[in-house]
């Protein structure tokens, strides 16, 4: 249980911090929006070039990663069936889908996986399935939908060779899959420059967090309870059910797939919102609620199937 209670332990540090810095207002009035577009812009593309650059294409054909792939999209078109019939909007509706089912797979997730998993490669399948799939297709229909750049048609349809954090993770898979040695000295500020990138996301969270509502009284209530509830029980659940009787994994694979199903949903996703500025609260609160809760899960499901 040490990996998932020091786990939170750092997030839980860093987002307190920068309510803190929020509460002061020692960053000024644009503080949050200057570390959400130094994220979504530099830091996180950066991040993730270096992640995949390095990376062990292999994990795609491998069977965890198809778990992965069906119970992410179980629990996103599940939210997102839900948001057509109560007409919540394309953007509510995307973001919503991302916070049922897009995990913290890097801040939270690697320690996780290195001191319950005892290995922080087992996230590998979850980051490059959700970086290079679903973060791309996600963010091109926000784009698409009128939330991103406008323009003529064909110069949106160019979207994804143009966002930031398809380029930075695209390019990574490129770098990997042709065995491309990057120099030393080309790399090494790439790798300075991603580190920021957590740290920038949970101080532009923490900062969020500053005069805002308890979670789950606003409007988006409804739109929150349901992402909430199908990322901390339904997601791992359905991770479960595939692992064990679709697939037959049991022992240390069945627990490798339920506990990275089982993370809450990943803080950049709150980094979409407010760059697109759409569900930018039911990011904030889904987020902050699917953390809290996905400690009992994580403990739950690491003793059961432990």
């Amino acid at each position: 249980m040490q990996g998932v209670l020091s786990g939170f332990a750092v997030i839980a540090v860093v987002i307190a911090v920068g309510y803190v810095l929020g509460r002061g207002g020692h960053l000024g009035e644009y503080g949050q929006e200057v570390l959400t577009k130094l994220a979504f812009h530099v830091a996180s593309p950066a991040l993730l070039f270096t992640t995949l650059a390095h990376a062990d294409l292999s994990v795609i054909f491998s069977s965890r990663l198809l778990v992965t792939a069906m119970s992410t999209a179980a629990a996103a078109g599940a939210f997102v069936a839900v948001g057509v019939v109560r007409h919540w909007g394309v953007g509510n509706t995307t973001i919503g889908a991302l916070c049922s089912s897009y995990v913290n797979s890097g801040n939270l997730g690697i320690p996780i996986a290195v001191y319950v998993l005892g290995d922080a490669s087992l996230v590998a399948p979850v980051l490059l399935f959700q970086v290079v799939m679903v973060t791309p297709i996600a963010l091109t229909i926000l784009d698409l939908s009128g939330m991103g750049e406008k323009g003529p048609w064909w110069r949106r349809l160019l979207t994804p060779l143009r966002n930031p954090i398809a380029v930075g993770s695209l390019s990574g898979v490129l770098v990997s899959a042709t065995g491309l040695h990057v120099p030393g000295p080309v790399m090494d500020p790439i790798t300075l420059i991603g580190n920021m990138s957590v740290p920038a996301v949970l101080l532009a969270f923490g900062i969020s967090l500053r005069g805002s509502a308890l979670p789950g009284r606003g409007r988006d209530r409804h739109p929150v309870f349901l992402a909430v509830a199908l990322k901390a029980a339904g997601q791992p659940v359905a991770a479960w059910a595939l692992a064990s009787t679709v697939f037959g994994l049991h022992g240390a694979p069945l627990l490798d797939v339920t506990v990275t199903s089982a993370l809450p949903a990943a803080q950049n996703l709150y980094t979409y919102a407010g760059t697109y500025g759409v569900g930018e609260a039911l990011a904030r609160e889904a987020i902050l609620l699917s953390t809290v809760l996905s400690v009992p899960v994580l403990v739950v499901v690491a003793t059961l199937l432990g």
